[in-house]
């Protein structure tokens, strides 16, 4: 059965491949992104629907949350994907970027789950399916000098989707996030062997991990994995690293 799909940051990257492996298993799948001419090659490729609109902007992207529920009649899977990873200097850094950072990244999580559940709450919670995966990161507990509000911003990504898991069960909701480690986005990025042998696995993560991994957690038979923070990196996060 064609399931409705909404993902968040579907233009690039990580976002990209997962809009385009939910299109290709024949769900109805639209995306918003704030990059208006990648969405539309997206839309193109994919058949995906492109919302062009900034997560930022509360009412836009509740008025798109909420124009899919009444046109689809409800939501099976939300992909919170969006994010930004901006680092500066907590010296040189201002509120105003911390902010924009947390509103890119776990408020649009928490706005997007939140009119999830009101419309399931208003409709009688009859639908049995449902799936919210949250995109965290490895630097939820790694971090490097200046990363404090992408840090911060995945820390509550990660927080966020355990409390939800909790309150959305009434729901037929599972809600589970993914923290994936270093993975390629650019496809002219040039990799060294090294970079390759620092993980575990051999290589360095690419974009289609993620997508599977966002598809094995929708599957029917996953609705037992709940609440939980699943570590996509090649086993980096495993290693015991010492200075040479």
């Amino acid at each position: 059965m064609s399931r409705r799909v909404f993902v968040t940051g579907g233009s690039h990257g990580i976002g990209r491949a997962i809009v385009e492996a939910f299109a290709n298993k024949g769900d109805r799948v639209a995306f918003c992104d704030i990059d208006v001419e990648r969405g539309n090659e997206v839309m193109a490729s994919s058949g995906a629907r492109f919302i062009a609109l900034d997560v930022c902007d509360r009412t836009a992207l509740e008025d798109a949350a909420e124009a899919l529920l009444e046109e689809w009649g409800d939501l099976d899977i939300i992909v919170n994907n969006v994010g930004v990873s901006s680092f500066e200097s907590i010296t040189k850094t201002s509120v105003e970027h911390f902010e924009m950072v947390l509103n890119t990244n776990l408020r649009s999580a928490f706005i997007t789950s939140r009119m999830l559940a009101m419309h399931r709450e208003r409709t009688g919670a009859s639908n049995p399916y449902g799936r919210i995966i949250n995109l965290c990161s490895t630097r939820y507990l790694q971090s490097e000098p200046g990363s404090e509000a992408y840090a911060a911003s995945k820390g509550g990504i990660w927080s966020l989707t355990h409390a939800l898991a909790v309150s959305l069960a009434p729901y037929h909701i599972t809600v589970n996030c993914i923290a994936p480690g270093w993975i390629s986005v650019n496809e002219g990025e040039v990799l060294r062997a090294e970079d390759h042998e620092f993980h575990l696995s051999g290589r360095v993560g690419r974009v289609e991990d993620i997508a599977r991994t966002c598809l094995f957690l929708c599957e029917e038979g996953s609705d037992f994995i709940n609440g939980q923070c699943i570590t996509v990196d090649g086993g980096v996060t495993r290693k015991m690293i010492y200075p040479e």
